[in-house]
Formats: structure tokens, sequence, C-alpha cells
């Protein structure tokens, strides 16, 4: 029984978002449940309290969140199973007291989204929307983290994007916002948000911009959909994994990413990053480990 522990619980926080956000909170003093796979790996944060639990583990899960009353939950790691745990630990969630779930979505969830993985996250906001809670939605877009990770041994993006346009959002900016609406999640009420960066990049301009801040050759090359196909077989990858691959690029070719948001802007005060701004970071300052929990 955890009555006596924080009110608000945050997954992820050994992660990039989940752990910038719980950084943030700690920063302002506010006391949080960091729930993580592995204790062992936890941030040490002031009036921060660690709970193992995993998303299909129910009585965990349970265990951890019992007396709280917001969750921050970051979605699952990408797997052919992830709907099902999504659901687990909601049940868990529902079962353990949580009024409130903050969830990080995708920017065209809908149930025939051309990002296959975005049908996920529709699913899981279906879900948590169904189980009663009070709910916020942050429907991230791509990050800009890893487009560096798009880019092959010889300099080139590959992929069916065609001249579409994609409002890539760095991780840093999508955490501020979360931070800003943990503190106040009665403020966020019901209310679904789309976090985007301030502008809208062809596959070439991303490039050319990751040309110029690396010094070195970057192009795009569009691929139709067989070619993009057959170029991942080398992977051996799941079916469900190739299908997510090569609908990133479809997704974009089809216009889905390119709305631009204010909604960062508009939570923090200020203004998300450009692509540009991100690649001038420190490489101390860039992110290192792999894509992503869309």
């Amino acid at each position: 029984m955890n009555l006596s522990s924080p009110s608000l619980a945050v997954t992820g926080a050994t992660g990039a978002i989940g752990g910038a956000v719980a950084r943030h909170l700690a920063q302002l003093g506010v006391p949080q449940r960091l729930l993580v796979r592995s204790v062992d790996k936890a941030p040490y944060l002031e009036k921060a309290e660690v709970f193992p639990f995993s998303y299909s583990d129910r009585s965990a899960s349970e265990q951890a969140l019992y007396g709280a009353k917001t969750l921050f939950m970051i979605s699952a790691s990408e797997s052919g199973e992830r709907i099902h745990q999504h659901r687990t630990f909601i049940d868990a969630a529902k079962t353990a007291g949580i009024k409130h779930i903050i969830y990080t979505s995708f920017i065209s969830a809908a149930p025939d989204a051309t990002f296959t993985l975005a049908r996920d996250h529709y699913l899981t906001e279906q879900y948590i929307q169904e189980s009663g809670f009070d709910y916020t939605f942050l429907r991230d877009s791509f990050y800009m983290d890893f487009m560096d990770a798009l880019v092959g041994e010889d300099g080139i993006i590959r992929g069916p994007a065609g001249d579409g346009r994609v409002a890539i959002v760095a991780r840093a900016d999508v955490a501020r916002a979360a931070s800003v609406i943990l503190r106040d999640p009665s403020a966020h009420r019901n209310i679904t948000y789309d976090l985007t960066g301030p502008e809208a990049l062809t596959l070439t301009e991303i490039a050319q911009i990751l040309a110029t801040a690396h010094g070195r050759a970057v192009k795009f090359q569009n691929e139709t959909v067989a070619e993009a196909y057959e170029s991942r077989k080398a992977w051996a990858a799941p079916n469900w994994q190739n299908d997510a691959w090569v609908s990133t690029y479809t997704a974009i070719a089809s216009g889905e990413m390119a709305r631009i948001s204010q909604d960062i802007e508009t939570i923090t005060g200020q203004r998300p990053m450009t692509l540009a701004q991100f690649q001038s970071m420190s490489p101390e300052s860039a992110p290192k480990d792999r894509i992503n929990n869309n």
C-alpha cells in the first residue's frame, strides 16, 4: 500500500522524455513516484520514490500506482504486443485509483492512420476514455532527435516520402510541455494537444540541414513503396516492424505530418526548437539512445 507516497506517478524515468520530465519536476520540488523496469537504473531525485513495474505486469503496476491520482504514461516500446500491454497497464491504473492519465500519443492517431503505429495510439486513447479517466493526450510528431538515424552509411536517407512535409519536434520540447501540464493537470483536463516543431520540412530539406550541421554530404533519395520494403529486408524484421518503418515515410508523403501546431508555445510560453537549433546543441546534450517511443 502506497497511500503515503506522492500522488503523481511518472513512467519512463530512465528514458529521454520521462527522465527529462522527472528532472524538471524534481527541480521544482514536486513529489513524484517513478515507475521503472530497472530500479537500479532509476535517477536519484529529491522527493521521488522509485517503484518497479512493467506494462504487462498488472500486479506490480497496481502496487506501484495504488494511492496515486495522476499518471504520466509514456507509451510502451514498439512491439506486436503493445496494445495488450497498454490495456493491462490502464486496467491496473483503474484498479489502483488513478483519476487522470496524461499519455504520450502520436500526431496522426486515427484508426486508419497511414503511420501504422499511430493506430496503436488511437486505440490506447480510446481505451483510456472508455475506462472513465480524465485524460490529456500529447500527440507528438516524429522526433527530430532521430533524424540522424535515418541517414545510411552512404549519407543517403531513403524512403517513399516524396515532397511531403513533417513538423518534427524535439523530445526536450515535449518534456517541457508535459512538465508544465503535470504541475496543474486539472487545467488540461480532457484536452488533446498536438506537439510539433515550428516548421514543416521535406526530407530533402532535412538532409540539407544535417549536411550543414555535420559538414558532410547528406541527401534524400525517394523510393517506391516496393523498393522501401525490399531495401529493409536485410534486417529480417517482423512484418509489423517493416510496415512501421515504411509507413514512417508514406505518412510524410500523405500530408498527415505537415501541420504545424502552436500548442507547445501556448503551454510553455516558449517556441519549440527548429532542427537547425537542435543540431547546434553540444554533443554532450545530444541524444544517444535509439529510436523511439512512437
